[in-house]
């Protein structure tokens, strides 16, 4: 144990010092390891290193870890969306299951396979998709950072499991059902959804500032909702439209007013548009699992009923999203539109995006064969 140091005002732990503004921990081997500027969470972190339960030097687990600091720093920069970061520590932890012991340098290809094809059995090969992108990352940073001594990415070639493409389209009559006697909460994330075409994951972090007014070119104020979308980092300036107002007006959501003397106008701070009784903001899995809940009650009434949804199949807030680029498509709304919407790098993938959910009647052939 080193020596007991005379001035630490904040008690810090032994081999934890305060450098550059943050707190580092000092390895036996001389290593300085970065823990951040929260100091409660870097005593938890000491502790965890004293007590053996930190990732070994040099592990994959350990640059897992060190790949999700720089990743933190990224969000605080604003060049990578909090939404990345979520996913990103969300699928580390299976990777560290399986990759934590292995050093970065040891990984190969064969491994990355043999991890998607033990998921696979274990029926989350999709899952295991999304695990290999966050490995996939960690080995881009380490090489760009040239760390580990890592040359090549063993991701790199390794065919992914076999995904369906999500090709769900929720039926008026099935949407009508599920949300006529939904809390409300519910009820509004889905027509937010089917009206805006936003992730529900943007929609649900919402808040009176994402309300506000414009002008347009021809000087006319418009109400709309201005949102940056997580996924691509998009601005995207959405007019309120009647059916918009509708649900806003039931949730009790405030809109901010032009001053037509300010060039900005007055922001409105508050709860998320969409929270819970208490006044905390709903989690996307709490307002699913109450969808699914609904679905369920739809099926049983029309099971006692011998109604046509009793074997209606599960649908979520996502599937309101690509309903409602089919209704605007077929509806005669250009694509190009619905693209901005929807956040797409192309119209064409926009256009598979809508026609992979229609299910219309197609005349056949009726051209008269020659005798």
């Amino acid at each position: 144990m080193g020596r007991r140091r005379l001035h630490n005002p904040l008690n810090l732990p032994q081999r934890v010092y305060a450098k550059h503004g943050a707190f580092y921990y000092h390895h036996p081997k001389g290593r300085w390891e970065h823990l951040g500027r929260d100091l409660e969470a870097v005593k938890r972190r000491a502790a965890e290193i004293a007590n053996g339960l930190g990732a070994e030097y040099g592990t994959t687990s350990f640059y897992l870890d060190e790949f999700l600091t720089a990743c933190r720093r990224r969000v605080t920069a604003a060049d990578l969306a909090p939404r990345t970061l979520e996913d990103y520590t969300r699928d580390s932890e299976p990777l560290k299951a399986f990759f934590g012991a292995m050093y970065p340098i040891g990984v190969e290809p064969s491994h990355v396979a043999e991890y998607l094809d033990t998921n696979l059995e274990l029926g989350r090969g999709v899952r295991a998709n999304r695990e290999k992108a966050c490995l996939s990352s960690m080995f881009t940073w380490l090489i760009r950072t040239g760390q580990a001594g890592v040359k090549t990415n063993p991701c790199k070639g390794v065919k992914r499991n076999k995904e369906t493409k999500r090709e769900r389209y929720v039926e008026d009559e099935e949407m009508h059902a599920t949300l006529e006697k939904a809390p409300a909460q519910v009820w509004a994330m889905a027509e937010l959804v089917y009206r805006t075409l936003q992730r529900p994951e943007d929609i649900i972090g919402w808040t009176p500032r994402n309300l506000t007014e414009r002008r347009d070119p021809s000087g006319r104020v418009v109400r709309i909702i201005r949102t940056r979308q997580g996924k691509t980092g998009a601005a995207v300036d959405i007019e309120i439209t009647p059916e918009i107002d509708a649900v806003l007006t039931r949730l009790k959501a405030p809109v901010a007013k032009v001053d037509a003397e300010a060039p900005t106008p007055k922001v409105i701070t508050g709860l998320t548009i969409i929270h819970r009784r208490d006044g905390k903001p709903y989690s996307y899995d709490g307002l699913c699992a109450m969808l699914k809940r609904r679905q369920s009650a739809v099926r049983v009434r029309h099971t006692t009923e011998k109604g046509p949804l009793a074997t209606m199949p599960s649908w979520g807030f996502y599937d309101m999203k690509g309903k409602g680029a089919t209704d605007m498509w077929l509806s005669g709304v250009p694509l190009e539109q619905i693209q901005v919407l929807c956040g797409h790098d192309s119209v064409t993938t926009t256009e598979r995006y809508v026609k992979s959910r229609w299910r219309g009647i197609v005349a056949p052939n009726k051209v008269a064969r020659a005798v």
